[in-house]
């Protein structure tokens, strides 16, 4: 193939994965069309406490994402469907092997303290973002970038920048990668990406605390543990426009008090059915109802590094294989959560272009007690297991987790015959700091809601070895070169149905190891008070907050 034709291989490529997934995307039972409503209105929320101060590079998690979405702008953007769209880019270039982009961005975007976004907006902050000396949680989305490797380790100061990064004017950059990245331009519509202001390095903390973004809203309060609130923002220059004056993310620890709150007219959305309504919101006539197949893999995670659950000798895995054969996936999704989700079958979700059941140890998170039971007694032969040991599976009790983890304790205990039990966190915020403070000896839940529709998304950011220790969101630290070097094969393939092969051929390897494993793919399912318009939920299992009216 012509370098040319490669070129324009590899653009189609990564354009495919966006297209194709709006194909899938599905609509809710109030139409997405604007709908009278008071355009001032402040659309109140469920949320979470975010985990960290409100800073795009070091947030990873859905209390942060949330209102940091909708402050923030990146390069690209996604249409409730997941369909690419340029956002703040005018163009994203690669060269011919898509080891080199040339971006450039539309004039007259600002900050909502009104300095202009410019190309250096962009370049400084994913430096910093990749800077070891930051500790950023998502520096390793930088990682394909020239220059990541220099900036890791001790010994930097925290405002060295990116060697593959180039300024060529206000409007243009250049980056040069050290290798070919064929997700790279859709890839830049993660929130890790968003540009930052020159105010943020004067007082970084402060910053986290009161951000100052280039999105579709802005800034107004964070009351901790209680709200957030953001307003719309007169000065933004994208697509998609808010038909509201803003949305408040209310902190509850109850997904019941959420529920009630929504019938009784107080709370205006809540994604994420609470057990106890599972049953009977779609019919609950004091509610608007939305429930679809989504994108949302929930799992747990077991270190890489536990003692007799080691992924890199045979004990491990097999304590890990017999774990999940244990679990009746199939029972939890219907009789638990009643029908509003479906077992998993891999790390990745059936609304992904590229899913595929087809993979090598699939068998591995299909439900097989007896198995199990073998699984169980030959890694026993290798190294004993103790017989006061306790097996534990640690969640957020705020997100009704608890008849899932009592269910999965209780199935592994009867099924292996040890001592396994549930063990509830009051917040998902304590969740998280104790899962990134490497604080949990034993399953702790994960889960992952993509940020881009893509198989990638999925692996690298959750298992990928540059994503261990702090650096990405693989909080087990799980590390596989061979694993690792698939992602690499998949990023240089010339064509999604390539790529897409090799990521199952990395499924393959994390269906032997388990570093995580798979339970089921929640449903976007969320309840709306009845004076809601325009009441939908997007690819990501999120309400797209801008079209909401009311």
């Amino acid at each position: 193939m012509s370098p040319r034709g490669k070129k324009m291989a590899l653009v189609a490529s990564a354009c495919a994965v966006a297209m194709s997934f709006s194909a899938c995307g599905g609509s809710s039972n109030s139409s997405s069309s604007p709908q009278a409503g008071d355009p001032n209105a402040m659309i109140r929320v469920f949320s979470a406490e975010p985990q960290s101060p409100l800073i795009p590079g070091d947030t990873n998690e859905v209390g942060g994402s949330k209102p940091g979405n909708l402050m923030f702008s990146q390069l690209v953007a996604f249409d409730p469907d997941g369909k690419a769209v340029n956002e703040v880019a005018e163009s994203i270039k690669p060269n011919a092997d898509n080891t080199a982009y040339t971006i450039k961005i539309k004039p007259g975007w600002t900050f909502t303290d009104g300095t202009p976004v410019t190309s250096r907006s962009f370049t400084r902050a994913w430096s910093y973002v990749a800077n070891s000396a930051n500790a950023m949680k998502d520096s390793s989305s930088f990682a394909t970038i020239k220059g990541y490797k220099e900036l890791q380790g001790a010994g930097h100061k925290g405002d060295e920048q990116l060697e593959g990064l180039k300024v060529t004017d206000d409007r243009t950059f250049t980056v040069d990668l050290n290798q070919p990245d064929s997700t790279f331009a859709i890839k830049v519509g993660y929130l890790a990406y968003a540009p930052l202001p020159e105010s943020f390095y004067k007082d970084p903390k402060g910053f986290g605390e009161h951000p100052v973004g280039n999105g579709q809203y802005k800034f107004k309060s964070w009351e901790h543990n209680k709200s957030i609130q953001v307003v719309k923002n007169p000065d933004y220059k994208g697509q998609f426009k808010p038909r509201n004056g803003g949305v408040e993310f209310v902190v509850y620890t109850s997904g019941d008090s959420a529920y009630a709150d929504v019938q009784a007219g107080n709370l205006d959305l809540v994604e994420n059915v609470p057990t106890s309504a599972s049953k009977t919101f779609t019919t609950d006539s004091s509610v608007q109802s939305y429930n679809k197949p989504g994108a949302v893999i929930e799992k747990f995670t077991i270190p890489a590094g536990l003692e007799h659950f080691r992924t890199d000798q045979e004990e491990g895995r097999l304590r890990r294989q017999a774990i999940s054969m244990a679990i009746d996936r199939e029972s939890i999704c219907k009789k638990v959560i009643n029908g509003t989700a479906t077992p998993a079958a891999d790390f990745t979700s059936p609304r992904i272009p590229g899913f595929t059941k087809d993979l090598k140890n699939e068998g591995n998170v299909q439900f097989n007690p007896k198995k199990a039971k073998e699984l169980w007694a030959k890694a026993d032969a290798i190294s004993p297991w103790p017989a006061d040991h306790k097996f534990s599976f640690t969640y957020n009790a705020d997100g009704d987790h608890g008849p899932i983890y009592k269910a999965v304790a209780n199935m592994v205990k009867t099924n292996l015959g040890i001592d396994a039990q549930d063990t509830p966190i009051p917040t998902f915020q304590e969740l998280r700091q104790n899962a990134v403070g490497r604080k949990i000896q034993g399953a702790f839940r994960t889960g992952w809601a993509p940020s881009y529709p893509s198989p990638e998304d999925y692996l690298t950011p959750n298992f990928a070895s540059v994503s261990a220790e702090g650096k990405g969101s693989n909080d087990g630290d799980y590390k596989n070169p061979e694993f690792d070097d698939l992602l690499d094969k998949a990023a240089e393939a010339s064509s999604a149905k390539d790529a897409n092969a090799l990521y199952a051929q990395a499924q393959g390897l994390l269906l032997r190891d388990l570093p995580s494993i798979p339970l089921h793919n929640r449903n976007a399912n969320a309840v709306a008070s009845k004076q809601v318009k325009s009441f939908r939920i997007s690819w990501q299992n999120i309400p797209v907050y801008w079209q909401v009216t009311k």
